[in-house]
């Protein structure tokens, strides 16, 4: 298991905010303390399991813009990382997936049974850190609010399986709801709780949506580019699943639809070779370069939002972050 203070080699890069992440680490890891060691046990292993803590950055860069009480924005970063945590937690439970970051998954660990009971006294202890060290009711409804949008992007995709009609609109609103509403929440949080104007958090939040757009239409494009080794999943996995992302349903707008529709419509018996005759399909037809334009677009939003800000190292700080994260495969 990592330390509590062990964090990814992203923020080598960003000194002055490594001091704030590690404690972001130690009060979750803190405010776990349930019971049942098992559940316990798999909690801490989840939280210490390799994650960016791309989420409680943000939140802590948009809190720099003004002074500010630093323990209660190292809360808020923290309660917004263990409502990431829940999520991954339920997510993998409902895709029965066996690895997560590389490691075996919590359910595959510990059984769906503990997984579950992980997943949601994590949703319980996001409540218990606002519940003391927020504002006002204000980023407790947000969160509320934002637990709803991501369980409907989770409920949207599950309607959507083995949609071969998929359309783009669709996609881009499930993952909306399932990724980017909580780069957004972030970002609000932080600008919200350090007493910035409700105008400059709204703007804060449709910077952070840009960026979670970019991230997860990225992360889709990852399936196509690279093998189980690199992903730590088989070679779309995605795809047996019946989960269509836009380097797919960017090649079905193509020629290519021919072939793509019977191996699609094999879904989960669908052989590893099949998959990887998917794989050369859609990068042939043009779907995964027209994902990255998507990409692209979504980045240059964020970016443009971002030189905007007031000119202090926080500012400088979000631009290269976004750019090493969004331009990663540029």
């Amino acid at each position: 298991m990592q330390s509590a203070t062990q964090l990814h080699p992203i923020w080598r890069d960003y000194p002055a905010l490594q001091p704030e992440l590690q404690q972001v680490m130690q009060l979750m890891t803190s405010n776990i303390n349930i019971p049942d060691s098992a559940i316990n046990d798999a909690i801490i292993t989840m939280i210490h399991g390799g994650g960016k803590l791309l989420r409680p950055a943000y939140c802590l860069l948009f809190s720099q813009f003004k002074e500010t009480d630093r323990q209660r924005m190292i809360a808020l970063s923290a309660s917004l990382e263990t409502l990431h945590t829940a999520t991954l937690i339920h997510d993998d439970i409902i895709d029965d997936a066996e690895l997560r970051r590389h490691h075996a998954s919590i359910q595959e660990q510990f059984g769906k049974d503990i997984a579950v009971y992980a997943g949601d006294y994590l949703f319980v202890v996001v409540f218990k850190i606002l519940a003391k060290y927020s504002s006002s009711f204000k980023s407790i409804q947000m969160n509320s609010e934002n637990m709803e949008k991501i369980l409907v992007g989770e409920v949207q995709q599950k309607d959507r399986h083995y949609r071969i009609n998929i359309t783009m609109a669709e996609y881009l609103e499930q993952i909306q709801g399932k990724t980017a509403e909580l780069f957004g929440l972030s970002c609000f949080l932080g600008a919200y709780e350090s007493g910035q104007s409700t105008r400059i958090a709204q703007r804060a939040r449709k910077t952070g949506i840009a960026i979670g757009m970019a991230f997860q239409i990225l992360d889709d494009i990852l399936d196509y580019q690279e093998g189980s080794q690199e992903t730590g999943k088989p070679v779309l996995e995605d795809i047996a699943e019946g989960v269509y992302t836009s380097p797919l349903i960017f090649a079905l707008q193509t020629d290519a639809k021919q072939e793509l529709l019977p191996l699609m419509r094999l879904q989960g018996a669908i052989s590893a070779d099949q998959r990887q005759r998917v794989q050369e399909l859609v990068i042939a037809a043009g779907g995964v370069q027209r994902a990255q334009e998507l990409a692209t677009k979504y980045t240059n939003e964020a970016l443009a939002s971002l030189s905007k800000l007031p000119d202090q190292p926080a500012k400088m700080d979000l631009i290269n972050l976004t750019q090493q994260l969004l331009n990663r495969h540029n």
